[in-house]
């Protein structure tokens, strides 16, 4: 099995929180950005057409988490908490407005994109959860992080 492996990407391995954090804070954060220049009131008032509870608040809190927990991620900065949150907002997107469009958009006339995206961004948020922002990140600079990643050795799976 040893022979399939590839040692360069294992060396890589701790750069992966950075890369996780990199790609889905850019995501949500771009995400949250649109939704405050069209105005969060006006994503309310489409939330309310998909019959979303107490609308106009809940475009503000996705507007809200989806910026600011993009960024945190971005920097690194309260990683855990901010993908925690960003996790949950995906979460009730998906119980809330996805789970009639369904898994994968419809090819014909979707209504909505599908739950994919939101699907794996979550297994992304999961991921930062239990990894860790890794070293480059605000949360180590500041101490909210005081230790390594822990990452499995991929010589310790061979054995």
């Amino acid at each position: 099995m040893s022979a399939l492996s590839l040692p360069v990407v294992a060396r890589l391995g701790s750069a992966a929180p950075l890369v996780l954090r990199l790609l889905a804070g850019i995501i949500m954060a771009w995400h949250g950005y649109q939704k405050l220049i069209g105005g969060p009131a006006a994503f309310g008032d489409v939330l309310e057409s998909l019959g979303v509870p107490a609308p106009v608040l809940m475009g503000w809190v996705v507007t809200l988490v989806e910026l600011v927990g993009g960024v945190f991620l971005i920097v690194g900065f309260l990683t855990r908490l901010a993908a925690l949150l960003l996790t949950l907002n995906l979460v009730g997107a998906i119980y809330l407005v996805k789970v009639d469009v369904g898994f994968i958009t419809p090819t014909e006339n979707p209504p909505l994109p599908g739950a994919e995206l939101d699907l794996a961004l979550i297994a992304c948020f999961l991921a930062i959860l239990f990894l860790g922002p890794g070293r480059p990140s605000l949360d180590h600079l500041f101490g909210i992080e005081k230790r390594k990643p822990v990452l499995v050795d991929p010589r310790a799976l061979s054995a």
